[in-house]
C-alpha cells in the first residue's frame, strides 16, 4: 500500500488531544479511502479514520503530516499485515494509528492488545529513535509495525 499524503486543513484527535492545522494557500486532493479493522470477537470490519496531512515543516529530516503504511510479519498462522498511520510535526510522532489485518482470533487478539498499548510507546517520540519490540504482551505484531514505520520514514524525507 503506498501511503497518501494529503494537503487539506486538519484536525487531528489523539486521547483526548485536538491538533489543528491548516495549510494557507494550498489545494490539493487525495482519494483518501477508509481503512477497516476487525471488531475482537468478530470477523467484520469497522471503520477506522483516514489519514491527512498537517503543515509542512521546512525544519527536521521528515514533512510534516500523516502517512499510512502498511507492514507484514510472520506469526504460527502464516503472514499476518498491520495498517499504521504516523502523523508527524517536527520530526516527532503526534499521533498514531493501527489497524489490524489478523486472519485467526489469536492474531486479532494479538493485534488488538499491541493497538491499545503503541500510542504510549510511540506518541511523543522522533520518529528516528523508534523500534518497538513488544506492546502489551504482543511482540510479533512489533515486526510489522516497525516495517511500515520504515516505509513511512522513506515516504516522508524531507
Amino acid at each position: 500500500m503506498r501511503a497518501r499524503h494529503i494537503r487539506r486543513p486538519t484536525v487531528a484527535v489523539f486521547a483526548g488531544l485536538s491538533l489543528v492545522g491548516a495549510l494557507a494557500g494550498c489545494s490539493g486532493t487525495a482519494d483518501a479511502t477508509p481503512s477497516t479493522a476487525p471488531t475482537e470477537g468478530s470477523n467484520s470490519p469497522s471503520p477506522a479514520s483516514t489519514a491527512s496531512a498537517a503543515p509542512a515543516s521546512s525544519a527536521g529530516a521528515y514533512v510534516d503530516g500523516s502517512y499510512t503504511e502498511s507492514g507484514s510479519y510472520q506469526s504460527p498462522n502464516g503472514t499476518e499485515s498491520v495498517d499504521v498511520t504516523i502523523t508527524l510535526a517536527g520530526d516527532v510522532i503526534t499521533a498514531v494509528e493501527v489497524v489490524g489485518n489478523g486472519e485467526s482470533r489469536d492474531s486479532q487478539r494479538y493485534q488488538s492488545e499491541f493497538i491499545g498499548g503503541i500510542a504510549a510507546e510511540v506518541v511523543g517520540k522522533k520518529i528516528d529513535s523508534i523500534n518497538v519490540s513488544k506492546v502489551a504482551g504482543s511482540s510479533l505484531t512489533s515486526g510489522g509495525f516497525n516495517s511500515a514505520v520504515d516505509a513511512i520514514r522513506a515516504d516522508a524525507a524531507a
